[in-house]
């Protein structure tokens, strides 16, 4: 990427799969039972978080990984991009031209997966008790901006914002609307355990051991009405521990595809060697990862987070640990996603210690500036400890910093990072929707994902809103362009790079191109036998 010059095609939207490499055409694992898909993700209860597949609850991938199999939603936003289109709805529309009243009317005959119909009262208190349980860890701040819900009748909802807001269709796409049965939801409460129940393309069963999911069994829903058309009979989700015991389970054809989290390491020697049997599949990406900071923790000041800019060189951090997996970023908004600036490069230009000393010496400030770099050890992948390593060595060696870097579990690592108790911690984003709202309001909007003390008063009460009025959303850049400069100054996160997807799959399995999308949601009903 040239670094000064988007280079890249904006689009709102996602981008066509592209092969990367594949090994032998010969039958791979073969079978007609069920596709064994693998996944590094971790779905585990415990006391702090009970409720873990809640969609009240749930606000990270591989949660929502599990809940877009099973329940539906009002909109959903089509494979390979574009405007949400009704699911669950057989119509969706606002009903002003100010965006800030949208009716949805609901399919007709549609009922949850034991038979029991789905109305427009499901719908309202699957939301409503979303903004009442109102979690700290979840997904609200997506449902926040909602003022009322009507109902009229038993297949139509009325929702009145707040605010204006354009990209609300594109949240009532994600699992935190997910239509859950009053029956197994509680409106003031969540619901504990693993079990989801919905109206979505699947039913599922969970495998727990020790409070640990290691295996889903996802089932097709017969009573299943919606846009999806599901190509398999049933699909089995392994979880494993870490990417190398997914690749030695594909390997010995204990798997037919592994997903989330190949590492940089085993995308690159499939790329470079391919195995026979073995195809490798990339994908457009839209995850980034980025640096966060407990902003009121004075070792952290806005000085020391703009030398941290200037000193990091992120093409380094991304080529030698994620080689072709990942590409510097130097925005929250993605290359690939319209509005997107090189706001950091522009402000800071290439790594220079000599800049860095200099803001330093200017704010006053005595080096080396000594903290704890914390990141999680099991959430990401398996580079995430080596990218860690990396940025660590980066700051120490200007002699500047003299950081140490600490892995927590992800179980631990997001409470305590929620709580403040760490002064700079590793994050990553996987979007809930393709569009520049999601990576922005989610990061400096009151109801903000890191629960972060950062405040601009520019940005939550004027470009915010104001971007949301805009229904085209292309007309909103110059908006999300002042966004941008204001994350760069203040370096309230610190963008590091953004991903690529590589999925690996046994010969025998159709649809894999298809079954993960940008946002990296898994769409397990692309799978199949060919000629089945």
């Amino acid at each position: 990427m040239n670094r000064k010059t988007l280079v890249l095609p904006a689009v709102v939207g996602l981008l066509a799969p592209v092969l990367a490499a594949c090994g032998s055409t010969d039958s791979g694992a073969g079978g007609t039972g069920a596709i064994v898909v693998g996944t590094t993700d971790q779905l585990v209860a415990s006391a702090e978080n009970p409720a873990p597949l809640d969609p009240a609850i749930g606000y990270e991938a591989g949660v929502w990984n599990v809940l877009r199999q099973t329940v539906q939603t009002l909109t959903a936003v089509p494979n390979g991009g574009g405007e949400p289109a009704p699911e669950a709805a057989r119509s969706c529309t606002f009903t002003d031209t100010e965006n800030e009243s949208y009716r949805c009317t609901l399919r007709e005959g549609l009922t949850f997966s034991d038979g029991t119909p789905v109305t427009a009262e499901d719908v309202k208190h699957s939301i409503q008790r979303v903004i009442d349980i109102d979690s700290d860890s979840g997904p609200v701040g997506l449902l926040s901006n909602i003022d009322t819900i009507e109902t009229k009748g038993d297949d139509q909802v009325i929702f009145h914002l707040k605010t204006p807001d354009a990209t609300f269709p594109y949240k009532l796409a994600t699992p935190a609307a997910g239509i859950v049965p009053k029956a197994h939801y509680p409106a003031k409460s969540p619901r504990e355990g693993f079990q989801v129940n919905g109206s979505g393309p699947y039913t599922m069963k969970p495998q727990v051991e020790d409070g640990r999911v290691v295996k889903i069994t996802f089932s097709k829903n017969p009573s299943y009405k919606g846009e999806l058309k599901v190509l398999n009979d049933k699909v089995e989700m392994d979880l494993f521990v870490d990417a190398e015991a997914m690749g030695e389970a594909l390997d010995e054809k204990k798997i037919h595809m592994m997903t989330r989290a190949m590492s940089p390491e085993q995308a690159r020697d499939m790329l470079v060697s391919p195995k026979e049997g073995i195809e490798l599949t990339e994908m457009p990406g839209l995850a980034i990862s980025y640096l966060g900071f407990n902003t009121k923790d004075p070792v952290v000041n806005k000085a020391v987070r703009q030398a941290m800019a200037q000193i990091i060189d992120r093409g380094e951090i991304a080529g030698k640990v994620y080689g072709t997996t990942a590409e510097p970023l130097y925005s929250l908004i993605p290359s690939s996603i319209s509005g997107h600036t090189n706001a950091f490069f522009n402000k800071y230009g290439e790594p220079s210690t000599t800049k860095a000393e200099a803001t330093l010496r200017d704010a006053g400030i005595k080096t080396p500036v000594k903290f704890t770099l914390h990141y999680t050890n099991d959430h990401y992948g398996s580079a995430t400890a080596k990218e860690f390593k990396a940025i660590q060595q980066q700051l120490n060696s200007s002699g500047l910093f003299d950081i140490d870097v600490q892995g927590t579990e992800w179980s631990k690592y997001r409470p305590e990072q929620k709580r403040g108790d760490y002064a700079a911690y590793g994050m990553g984003w996987f979007p809930d929707f393709p569009d520049p709202d999601n990576y922005t309001a989610p990061f400096l909007d009151k109801d903000n994902f890191l629960n972060s003390p950062y405040r601009s008063r520019e940005a939550q009460n004027v470009l915010i809103p104001q971007s949301r009025r805009e229904a085209d959303r292309t007309a909103a850049a110059a908006t999300y362009e002042k966004l941008q400069d204001i994350v760069a100054a203040d370096v309230p996160v610190l963008p590091i790079w953004q991903g690529k997807q590589y999925v690996a799959s046994r010969d025998g399995i159709a649809g894999v191109e298809h079954s993960v999308s940008a946002t990296s949601e898994l769409q397990l009903w692309e799978l199949h036998r060919p000629g089945a």
